[in-house]
């Protein structure tokens, strides 16, 4: 029997008296690009910080490859919107932090850490700190320091968020070369709906508060895709039913959602 990669199963999650997310089910298949968008609150922070493990579930179970990881972390690689870059390391030192944080990155680590650097456009910068990288070569470096960590399943919280628009959309494909190549599981956060279909296999749709699972749509754009996808007529058809989805339920129920510090 095949299990999904990733599976959430009736998870709930309470601020106080508020509730952050209703009860959710979803299920990710091993090798997935699954976006998740939805308005400033319904939720999807919290459900990234239940599946790392940093909150715990009121009720509700989170399994990977069907073991029950509920509570736990360090089963997922987790890259935020910030790159986190130590200012004081090098390239390489920042790609390889999670084993020097460890006890030490082995020659063997330093050496894929490189390797990683080499193949995805930082083979010229390993020995160069943060400060002399643009904001785009940052990301690079941070979502290589994710990858090092040998996670099968990455979290990505809105990483492209700070970029200017060309810098984005070349990060996009980036990222679709480094997923395609690496066959992991990625979960990707977004308020952009252009980038959410552009990326992903299947684009899950939040409500507001209390936050839950509203649609989840497939996208039936081929890959390898090239960006004259983006003005094509599925494209736009899927990102048009995504922003009634989104937008409808969210003006709707604008006044009466009590305020709220979490996403």
């Amino acid at each position: 029997m095949t299990y999904p990669k990733l599976s959430l199963q009736q998870v709930t999650r309470r601020f106080g008296s508020m509730t952050a997310l209703a009860p959710t089910n979803l299920d990710i298949q091993q090798g997935e690009f699954v976006c998740i968008v939805g308005p400033s609150g319904c939720g999807k922070s919290t459900l990234f910080n239940l599946v790392s493990g940093v909150l715990t579930p009121d009720s509700g179970k989170i399994l990977i490859d069907n073991q029950n990881v509920t509570g736990t972390s360090g089963h997922v690689g987790y890259m935020l919107q910030k790159d986190l870059l130590l200012p004081w390391m090098t390239v390489i030192d920042n790609i390889v932090l999670g084993a020097i944080l460890k006890g030490g990155a082995t020659k063997a680590q330093r050496a894929a850490g490189v390797a990683l650097a080499q193949r995805y456009g930082l083979g010229e910068f390993i020995h160069h700190y943060p400060a002399a990288l643009s904001g785009g070569m940052r990301q690079r470096v941070a979502l290589m320091r994710t990858l090092a960590m040998q996670h099968e399943i990455m979290l990505l919280d809105e990483p492209f968020g700070a970029l200017d628009s060309q810098t984005r959309l070349s990060m996009q494909q980036w990222l679709l070369t480094v997923w395609s190549e690496q066959q992991r599981t990625v979960i990707f956060v977004t308020h952009d709906i252009d980038e959410a279909v552009y990326l992903a296999d299947r684009v899950v749709v939040m409500s507001p508060r209390p936050g839950r699972v509203r649609e989840i749509l497939t996208v039936d754009i081929p890959r390898p895709r090239p960006l004259s996808c983006l003005t094509s007529p599925e494209f736009t058809v899927l990102k048009r039913k995504i922003l009634d989805l989104v937008f409808t339920e969210s003006h709707a129920d604008q006044d009466l959602q009590e305020p709220l510090t979490h996403d």
